[in-house]
């Protein structure tokens, strides 16, 4: 129930049926989440496959029936019961009728907390929270492995297509400073220059006393760029979607997002106190027969989408998703954190790639932390969307203005890619020029489209981690990802390409990726065979 599985329908209705009153509980707690989606649910409903829940949704059903009797499933059995019948049938052998707290049985707006209950102490100390537990099961693989801890490395210096890490040069292949903006000596000057203006903050809201010339003059920029009337810059770009999605929609609206959306999306829509569901990957006609089943049912319905999904490096059919939102009277966001600057033939990401009308969107964020080489987040769209943010959203209005040096990066970044298109250019055939090598030396690069977002996929969390760690030691940077933060199955490392890489550095940086696959996994090709 929390790892999706690809495999069967469960064929045991032949089996003994589980206890009714569970299996009542079960059902509960399952409507209780999917809702519309769960009209008839059977012993042999599986709840991955047949109900199309997420992670997040999954995890939740988990744990309100954990609460319910005040018990915790194995890790193990969690990435296996799928069905109803399955799930109740854990709920007998693991967990038991004996404490079951029939006032915490889950309805569709939440759990009723019992009158006089003792309060469990792994609900208010962090070390004995299941969620802290469950981190440190997983970080226990790099002691079982001998596998030095892969994150929070300390980068001595500026990370373009090279870095420093413990006094040694490697090429890196983890930092999305994809036009090589960070570090840019025109960048960096427009930043230096701007601290000894303005100093390092506005050291206040925006809408009482922080207006700083270069807020002003990076918004109308990036408005233009973009195609839109107005923008609106933050302080952050995970920020930047949570206030934005949680200010615009709440209870009685429905927010539908790709299944594979980023978290700030998600979070937002958690926030807002609207309905989440997500779509599949990609798929624009399953959105629309969701649409075409739920939107009388809901006042105002935002569809979330992004222009390029970073753990993938795919991403989706802009048009057919702007006719749905069209029919259905939605709207539609889309998140560029990982499309401005690299998709388009001057990098003004996905709208200008597909040759659309920027104003059939209605929200277009990004972030300026990555083509842009700063740190912040921006909403682009109508002169209304735009004002209504500035006076009333509060991570706009309650929050520090994005500082000085930051705007001022942002804003450099913007002039030069302005004025040096090429290096969208040189940045898509680096992009190209990997997943071509990648592919033909048979590593699996999953549905990347030739962005600079490439995923090699391992298969497993532990594959995942000592080839990361074998390229660290040949003199290449580049970090896993590992379950829970993506399926088991589909564990990996990603790859960002930028403009400043050379194609000697992605030759060897493939070429050595195989290498160490051959020696980590050597039956891996037999799956993925090299292409000629």
């Amino acid at each position: 129930m929390i790892a999706a599985s690809t495999a069967r329908k469960s064929t045991a209705a032949a089996e003994k049926t589980p206890d009714p009153e569970i299996v009542d509980v079960v059902i509960d707690a399952v409507r209780a989440v999917a809702q519309e989606r769960a009209k008839q649910l059977e012993l042999d409903t599986n709840i991955v496959l047949d109900l199309g829940l997420d992670s997040l949704e999954r995890m939740q059903i988990a744990h309100s029936l954990e609460q319910t009797f005040d018990g915790r499933f194995p890790e193990h059995v969690l990435n296996e019961i799928e069905t109803v019948r399955e799930v109740a049938e854990a709920i007998e052998k693991y967990l038991g009728k004996q404490r079951m707290r029939r006032d915490m049985v889950p309805t569709e707006t939440g759990l009723k907390t019992a009158d006089g209950q003792p309060i469990a102490e792994e609900n208010y100390r962090f070390e004995l929270l299941p969620e802290y537990r469950r981190l440190k099961r997983t970080m226990s693989q790099f002691e079982m492995t001998g596998v030095p801890n892969p994150y929070f490395t300390v980068h001595e210096g500026i990370v373009r297509d090279t870095t420093r890490i413990g006094g040694r040069e490697l090429i890196s292949f983890s930092s999305y400073n994809y036009l090589g903006m960070s570090g840019d000596p025109a960048v960096i000057a427009a930043v230096v220059d701007t601290v000894q203006r303005y100093g390092t903050s506005v050291s206040a809201s925006r809408l009482v006393s922080g207006e700083k010339p270069l807020h002003g003059q990076l918004e109308r920029e990036l408005a233009e760029w973009i195609g839109a009337e107005a923008a609106i810059v933050m302080v952050g770009g995970h920020a930047t979607n949570e206030t934005t999605i949680g200010h615009l929609v709440g209870p009685g609206d429905l927010i539908l997002h790709d299944a594979l959306a980023h978290n700030s999306i998600v979070q937002g829509a958690i926030l807002s106190g609207a309905r989440r569901r997500p779509f599949p990957h990609n798929d624009w006609q399953a959105l629309d027969e969701i649409l075409e089943e739920v939107r009388p049912s809901y006042r105002r319905i935002l569809i979330a989408i992004e222009g390029v999904y970073s753990m993938d490096g795919d991403y989706p059919e802009l048009p057919k998703f702007i006719e749905v939102k069209e029919k259905h009277k939605a709207w539609l966001m889309v998140d560029e954190a990982h499309s401005i600057g690299t998709m388009g033939a001057t990098g003004r990401g996905i709208g200008e790639h597909f040759g659309i009308d920027p104003r059939q969107v209605d929200i277009w964020m990004g972030t300026l932390s990555k083509s842009f080489g700063s740190c912040g987040g921006y909403i682009a769209g109508s002169s209304a969307l735009v004002e209504l943010l500035k006076y009333t959203a509060p991570g706009f209005v309650f929050s520090v203005g994005l500082s000085p040096p930051n705007a001022a990066a942002a804003l450099a970044s913007l002039r030069t890619l302005r004025e040096h298109p090429e290096r969208v250019q040189t940045l898509r055939a680096r992009s190209q020029l990997f997943l071509d090598e990648a592919q033909a030396q048979g590593l699996d690069t999953g549905q990347s489209g030739g962005t600079p977002v490439i995923p090699v996929i391992t298969g497993n969390s532990l594959h995942a981690l000592l080839l990361s760690r074998r390229l660290f030691d040949r003199g290449i940077n580049v970090q896993p990802i590992l379950y829970p933060a993506v399926e088991e199955s589909a564990a990996r490392l990603r790859f960002f390409v930028t403009c400043t890489h050379t194609e000697q550095q992605i030759r060897f940086a493939v070429e050595q990726t195989a290498a160490a696959l051959r020696e980590i996994h050597p039956d891996y090709f037999a799956a993925n065979p090299a292409k000629s």
